[in-house]
């Protein structure tokens, strides 16, 4: 059974066209394949690699090599919580926030909670220094941040 369904492998394929080479399109496949399973799988490593003409090590390598990929044995949760932890949000409470996020729900940075629901991240700078203390969920920057937004993330089905 393919990892990858038709949808994926045919975005892949189109990706093709937008870049110098095949071999330029693992780091967008990668992206694609984590974006809708939370994880990149070895199954589905092989079959990006069999439509960019590459080895499974090449796309590894790529994989590997960015801290923000995930493999199936340590998938994302459904949100990806990013706490920033740069100067301004840690004088503002920024790393308190993390600390006590971390703690509530018995987690370390990096690590996912046991229903899936929120992977907790620190993130060295986010750039909304004004609205320290700031996180990014999934793609969304909120400011001025307590733990109790935080943890409301996990009650909510967005």
């Amino acid at each position: 059974m393919s990892a990858l369904s038709e949808e994926i492998r045919s975005k892949i394929v189109e990706l093709c066209s937008r870049y110098p080479s095949k071999q330029a399109v693992t780091l967008p496949a990668l992206h694609l394949v984590q974006e809708i399973y939370n994880c990149v799988s070895d199954q589905a490593v092989e079959e990006i690699a069999g439509l960019l003409e590459l080895t499974p090590a090449q796309v590894h390598d790529t994989l590997s090599f960015y801290g923000f990929f995930r493999d199936a044995a340590h998938p994302l949760g459904k949100k990806r919580v990013w706490i920033c932890r740069s100067i301004s949000c840690s004088l503002r409470g920024g790393e308190d926030v993390l600390r006590d996020v971390c703690e509530q729900l018995h987690l370390q940075p990096g690590e996912t909670t046991d229903d899936g629901s929120l992977t907790i991240e620190f993130a060295e700078c986010l750039g909304a220094c004004d609205g320290a203390p700031c996180m990014l969920v999934n793609d969304e920057l909120q400011e001025r941040i307590s733990v109790n937004d935080v943890l409301a993330l996990r009650g909510s089905h967005d």
